[in-house]
């Protein structure tokens, strides 16, 4: 089933979210629903908060973001009580976009490796390095689990020339191919 996605302006956009167990209600299927939501909204990533849902679990497909050479680089994963354990080599920077703030994207600078503790969807245990293009999918994911979006990594003179846009995808003034919750409408 496609949910939702929560547009910006939302409080559980910027909650904390709390960690789950394996007997969280109907797992499976909220995690079918949001690979399902994120293929119909054409996403990499997809993070429960995002749906609506203050729990530390996100989704990630990085297969899209690879060349048909370069499929093989790319991941499907569940990550579910994702910890960050370190980020490391050089700054990049790569334009972001987010399914809850359509049709704005910007540079963000993220670092190039990252190491992360997570349960699979079965709750196995992982603890994993990530670099290039999967590192920055898992990083853009990870902020949302913490209450944090791609914007509040760019400079404040573009945030707040983005405000009134901003604004607008709040109260549902925002042209969008998927279906969304918006705060303000």
């Amino acid at each position: 089933m496609v949910l939702p996605i929560v547009a910006y302006g939302d409080p559980v956009l910027r909650k904390k979210a709390v960690a789950i167990d394996k007997d969280y209600p109907h797992l499976d299927k909220l995690i079918e629903d949001m690979f399902e939501t994120m293929e119909k909204s054409k996403g990499v990533g997809l993070a429960a908060p995002q749906i609506n849902k203050s729990i530390r679990l996100f989704i990630i497909d990085s297969t899209k973001m690879y060349d048909d050479e370069e499929k093989d680089k790319g991941f499907r994963e569940v990550f579910i009580n994702a910890e960050m354990i370190k980020e490391t080599g050089d700054e990049w920077k790569y334009e972001e976009g987010c399914l809850s703030i359509p049709n704005i994207r910007e540079d963000v600078h993220r670092k190039a490796k990252i190491k992360i503790k997570y349960y699979d969807r079965n709750f196995k245990k992982h603890e994993k390095e990530f670099d290039d293009m999967n590192a920055r999918v898992i990083q853009h994911e990870y902020d949302h689990i913490e209450g944090k979006l791609f914007i509040d990594h760019i400079k404040p003179l573009k945030r707040s020339l983005l405000k009134g846009r901003l604004e607008k995808i709040s109260k549902g003034d925002v042209d969008v191919s998927y279906k969304m919750k918006f705060p303000k409408k």
